[in-house]
């Protein structure tokens, strides 16, 4: 694999127009913690006392701390009608206040996407946008969270000054937005790169279900010598878990083992997720028992990865140690432990839990809970049960849950129940596959095959077609797949052949063992 050289390309600033009549003052100032507007209740009535005038910088900080509270809370309409205040009250925001402002509408884009641009445009009077980098970032940062990305990048071409922290924020917003290209090339065009912008790059794939170039950016990482941090890890473990390649996951944990981050608990998660992921819990138990600090989230992975590898009663066992611990269980704690239920067919004691957590533990259940119990009745063949709970669930089943018990169908050859279930997933999901083939095969193992062929027919009717399956090996850190008869890959010629030797082996072997047992018929 080659790998293109990262040269630092020089910046090409937009020429800005000549300024205009000089901006009113501005007030920069650090927020005071002695703000008389400790329960945002702003008073500007005069104290009667001439002598004693409040600090301009306190009477900002307190309208600025009224405008964070709300914008904290979503409460942005709110937000900017005390901005409006300020301005008649005649304080003049500082650049705090914008960017207080900006951040509220950024993380609250469907409010936000009205008041933001309304809020930039007072920031550009006082030429904040351009000569503030704090504020430019910010509104780089608002415009990449409402999508617009056009935007975003006007601002931060035309900011009189950018730093490490604006780089990152617009190649972060070209990622989210899924621009891939035009934020690989603002990064190579970046005059100093550090662990963030590389992070920034890493983690965007990896949001983005592509693992595999998350996992070639971080190889060019280590190209670069930039030394990884927490964030980029936990990122990379992420990649590595969805894909399998347990190679480099060994790998990483050794590297992992040799740096300041190894007793990261963030860090340690991720690895339990990984080996869980991967099939090895062995290696999982062992980071969790070597962990020196643990959370509530090293319990429930370790709990849900025991659980999904069918280690239930280790599953359960972990449960109660974290209860034994101090932890109180949470929502992700009973779906690792009734997934365990399930899997070992512990039909009372999953719906024990289940009670438990509603009537103890008061966590109203999720659909994900009731998923649970429904698998949980689907595998022991128990589907009166099973579908009495999907129809009394106080929302809406999905496709997972009726699927579940669509399976189970299957098991105990119940075609009346399928076919009414599957008129109601035609309405949840009309173009899946799956659960039709299904269906299809559930017709064929009664032995009706009209009633399969029926199916396959609606399906070829409606343009649905059967996604195929992929296997897929790790070879040298790097994930191979196929489909059956690929001859897509680099290496067919080879692979085949080596199944075509494969494939002579077997069958002198099994002509061998043929002649065996003839033979020892023969003797008897």
């Amino acid at each position: 694999m080659s790998i293109p050289a990262f040269t630092a390309a020089p910046v090409t600033v937009q020429q800005r127009p000549t300024p205009g009549p000089p901006r009113p003052p501005l007030r920069r100032s650090s927020p005071n913690t002695n703000s008389p507007d400790q329960h945002h209740q702003l008073s500007f009535k005069s104290s009667g006392n001439n002598n004693c005038v409040t600090p301009p910088e306190a009477t900002i900080a307190s309208w600025t701390s009224s405008i964070a509270h709300h914008c904290k809370n979503g409460r942005l309409t709110k937000a900017v009608l005390q901005f409006t205040r300020m301005r008649t009250s005649e304080v003049d925001p500082n650049h705090i206040t914008f960017v207080t402002l900006f951040s509220g509408c950024a993380h609250f884009p469907s409010q936000g996407l009205l008041l933001g641009p309304s809020v930039h445009g007072y920031a550009r009077k006082f030429g904040l946008d351009v000569d503030d980098v704090m504020v430019g970032t910010a509104i780089i940062d608002m415009y990449s969270k409402f999508g617009q990305m056009g935007l975003a990048r006007l601002c931060f071409d035309y900011m009189g000054m950018k730093n490490k922290v604006s780089w990152n924020t617009m190649i972060n917003g070209y990622m989210r937005n899924g621009e891939f290209g035009e934020a690989i090339k603002l990064f190579d065009e970046m005059p100093q790169r550090d662990a963030v912008s590389w992070t920034v790059l890493i983690d965007g794939f990896v949001k983005k279900r592509r693992f595999e170039e998350a996992l070639t950016w971080f190889k060019k990482m280590q190209l670069s010598e930039t030394t990884p941090d927490s964030v980029t890890i936990v990122s990379v473990l992420s990649a590595i878990a969805n894909l399998g390649t347990l190679g480099l996951g060994l790998w990483l944990h050794r590297f992992i083992l040799n740096h300041e981050c190894k007793d990261n608990i963030r860090v340690n998660n991720s690895l339990i997720d990984m080996y869980c992921r991967c099939g090895f819990v062995d290696l999982a138990r062992q980071v969790f028992d070597n962990m020196p600090k643990r959370s509530l989230v090293s319990w429930n992975s370790i709990i849900v990865g025991l659980a999904c590898n069918a280690h239930a009663e280790e599953a359960l066992n972990y449960f109660h140690s974290m209860q034994n611990d101090g932890f109180k269980p949470d929502a992700v704690s009973f779906t690792g432990t009734l997934t365990a239920c399930s899997h070992a067919g512990l039909v009372d004691k999953g719906i024990k839990l289940f009670e438990t957590m509603i009537q103890v533990h008061k966590i109203n259940p999720r659909i994900e809970h009731y998923g649970c119990v429904v698998d949980l009745y689907s595998r022991s063949g128990r589907l009166k049960e099973a579908l009495m709970v999907v129809e009394k669930m106080p929302v809406k089943p999905n496709e997972v849950v009726i699927g579940s018990l669509l399976a189970a169908c299957r098991s105990c050859e119940d075609v009346d129940l399928a076919e009414r279930l599957m008129n109601y997933l035609k309405d949840l999901d009309p173009n899946g596959d799956s659960n039709s083939v299904l269906l299809s095969n559930i017709y064929a193992a009664t032995g009706s095959w009209r009633g399969a062929s029926n199916v396959r027919k609606k399906m070829k009717d409606r343009g649905v077609r059967k996604r195929p399956g992929i296997s897929s090996i790790e070879v040298n850190g790097i994930v191979n797949e196929f489909v059956a008869g690929d001859k897509s890959h680099t290496d067919a010629e080879a692979i085949y052949m080596m199944l075509k030797n494969v494939s002579h082996e077997l069958s002198i072997s099994a002509s061998a063992l043929e002649i065996d047992l003839q033979n020892e018929y023969r003797c008897t």
